[in-house]
């Protein structure tokens, strides 16, 4: 929710610094950097939380997030100058970076294979209720009271994150596994057998640790191809263009000149964003990976292309001098079509969120070997935060130059090449351990075919 609210600060907060009436004179450029300096900080936070969460766990990293990010959003609040929102986001940033390269590996060697799609996608459902919480809350407040109460989201996390135990899996690669097998005790619960769960993590360890630790470990035969597949799924994940929505959903609708306000809009869309993560979590454990990213390409097409064929309507209308031809004609065309932009908008952020938005992140910590899991998370998560602080900074100035039609069609393409790549080269890693899922991604043969349940703690009908 930390994250999400992060991530959807910008849209309300710069249409409220662009008030007669606020305090601050800020410029588009600044606007921009405003925009774009929380994804910047996070690529720093993504790099050196691979060797953190290694070297302090994954509990303990995010534990250690939530007192700089309430000290960020205090800094916006209070904020008399443009650089103390500068240094607030930064700071913010650094702790989203560590958050997202975190929670998605925590979960990930925790959950039983049966649920680990419906709660491995919890993050993504919980992180869009803080986009929306951010956009219904930013539409009656202005940006320095909407900071406040966004302090108040890391205070909830940092104290309740006091209560979970470390992942068994950092227990092993320490050789405490009687701590490890206290986690699994509590994770699993009382009455399951933890004893084979136990075994297969130790002896997967050890398989690993067989071979030398490098950083080249990561392109290694065994493990480059996961490697890549994660890279090639957050980088069309970034590409379609999903934080220039989120970032500048206001300015966006604005833009369109559409008949319903800036901020209405951002709510209407920010509510179908969080339902549409149900939907997923119902279905990704039945239908798997693979079945909700051919959907979700297919729909963020057709919303892409309905995007900028609108724009490009609007702005070959807005060409016609009033006195040519077929002038009447395209302006009422233009004012019939107002309604496309939200609908379209609509369609785009559930096949986002049935797909492209939450996989991504779950098969990171499901797919990366263990013995490269900490570095090579950290390099995905960082790319996947290069391309967010790109999209975000140049958006506005690709708008301004090529026009929001063609900026559009260019997500349309990208998208496109997206849905092959899901087609023809992620596979399908629903219902496996994370041991058979490396087993097979790294070219040594298949596990053992058992029932999972039996050793989880699940009773599966």
């Amino acid at each position: 929710m930390a994250v999400g609210f992060s991530a959807a600060y910008t849209s309300p907060a710069l249409a409220s610094l662009s008030n007669d009436n606020s305090t601050m004179n800020v410029t588009e450029e600044e606007k921009s950097w405003i925009g774009s300096l929380m994804p910047l900080s996070a690529l720093t936070g993504s790099i050196i939380g691979g060797y953190l969460i290694d070297a302090l766990g994954r509990k303990m990293v995010i534990l250690l997030c939530g007192p700089p990010f309430i000290l960020a959003w205090l800094l916006i609040g209070s904020a008399v100058n443009i650089w103390m929102i500068y240094v607030g986001r930064a700071i913010g940033g650094l702790c989203v970076g560590l958050l997202t390269l975190t929670l998605p590996v925590y979960l990930g060697e925790t959950i039983q294979p049966e649920i680990r799609g419906i709660l491995g996608l919890l993050p993504t459902t919980i992180g869009n209720a803080g986009i929306l919480v951010c956009y219904l809350i930013g539409s009656y407040v202005n940006w320095w009271v909407l900071a406040l109460v966004g302090a108040i989201i890391p205070l909830v996390f940092a104290t309740m994150m006091c209560f979970v135990p470390e992942t068994p899996r950092w227990y092993v690669s320490k050789d405490r596994i009687d701590d490890a097998q206290k986690s699994l005790e509590w994770l699993r619960g009382s009455s399951a057998d933890v004893e084979f769960e136990l075994d297969a993590i130790q002896e997967n360890f050890e398989i690993a640790n067989l071979e030398s630790s490098s950083l080249k470990d990561i392109i290694s035969r065994h493990h480059i191809r996961p490697f890549l597949l994660c890279m090639g799924l957050m980088l069309f994940q970034q590409l379609s263009g999903i934080n220039a929505v989120i970032f500048y959903t206001v300015f966006i609708f604005e833009m369109s000149g559409s008949t319903i306000s800036g901020h209405l809009s951002t709510i209407i869309v920010g509510v179908v964003n969080l339902l549409s993560t149900f939907v997923a979590n119902a279905v990704i454990d039945k239908l798997g990976r693979k079945i909700l990213l051919y959907a979700s390409s297919a729909l963020m097409v057709v919303s892409l292309v309905s995007l900028g064929s609108f724009f490009y309507v609007k702005s070959y209308a807005k060409n016609i001098v009033n006195t040519a031809e077929g002038y009447q004609e395209w302006q009422d065309t233009v004012t019939n079509l107002s309604w496309l932009p939200l609908v379209s908008f609509m369609i785009y952020v559930i096949a986002f969120s049935l797909g492209w938005g939450p996989i991504p992140w779950l098969f990171m910590g499901e797919a990366l070997p263990a013995r490269i899991r900490g570095p090579a998370a950290s390099l995905v998560t960082a790319l996947n935060w290069s391309c967010t602080f790109i999209i975000t900074k140049t958006f506005p100035g690709l708008v301004e130059a090529i026009g929001p039609s063609y900026v559009f069609f260019m997500f349309t393409a990208i998208m496109v090449l997206g849905s092959l790549y899901a087609i023809f080269l992620v596979p399908e890693t629903k219902g496996k351990t994370l041991e058979e899922i490396e087993q097979e991604l790294s070219g040594r043969g298949k596990c053992p075919s058992r029932k999972i349940s039996t050793i989880s703690g699940l009773h599966m009908k």
